[in-house]
């Protein structure tokens, strides 16, 4: 189920690897309908790393929220699922070969801030990223010069077509001006 107004945006889900390109193409479509191009590619990231984390750790089942809202120059990504659990942020080294448990720390790099909370309305949690809004700059708008010229239409040949039984022979050719006739 997708809803939204001007200012938030609401999906909910099963946080299956199948679905998370849709939900990061739904979250990209509404930061450009918003005019928020450059925080695209940062929302996207960071939303599939918080699906992700729901797909891996979430008990007893997958359904989650997806909620994306604008308010007061600041763009938040919440992820809600029915976990009780919060997240735990894994201590990173550049010498570590693991190649999951980065989710968190990724968000955290990526995102002005971040956090968990439980939810006030039942079972689970929130966990969410904020980002700075600006909108994408307004493309300078330059007037263009443009030459009216007129459209001709090309002269349309015309073809006739000719029976040969038909044209009469032995018609008088008419002679060059001085010519004698032969």
């Amino acid at each position: 189920m997708i809803s939204h107004s001007r200012r938030h945006c609401v999906v909910e889900l099963q946080a299956l690897p199948s679905r998370i390109g849709q939900i990061r193409r739904i979250v990209s479509a509404q930061l450009r309908h918003w005019e928020l191009d450059p925080l695209i590619d940062r929302a996207a990231l960071g939303v599939t790393e918080l699906l992700s984390n729901v797909h891996r750790h979430a008990q007893p089942d997958k359904t989650c929220t997806v909620e994306i809202e604008l308010r007061l120059g600041r763009l938040t990504v919440s992820v809600i699922d029915s976990d009780p659990r919060l997240p735990v942020v894994h201590e990173t080294r550049a010498e570590a070969l693991e190649t999951c448990g980065r989710g968190l720390a990724l968000v955290a790099a990526l995102s002005e801030a971040w956090g968990a909370r439980e939810r006030p309305d039942g079972p689970g949690k929130a966990v969410w990223f904020s980002l700075t809004a600006s909108p994408a700059p307004a493309a300078l708008v330059r007037p263009v010069p443009i030459r009216a010229t007129p459209v001709r239409e090309p002269t349309r040949a015309v073809l006739l077509a000719v029976d040969p039984g038909a044209v009469a022979t032995g018609l008088p050719v008419a002679s060059p001006v001085g010519a004698r006739p032969g």
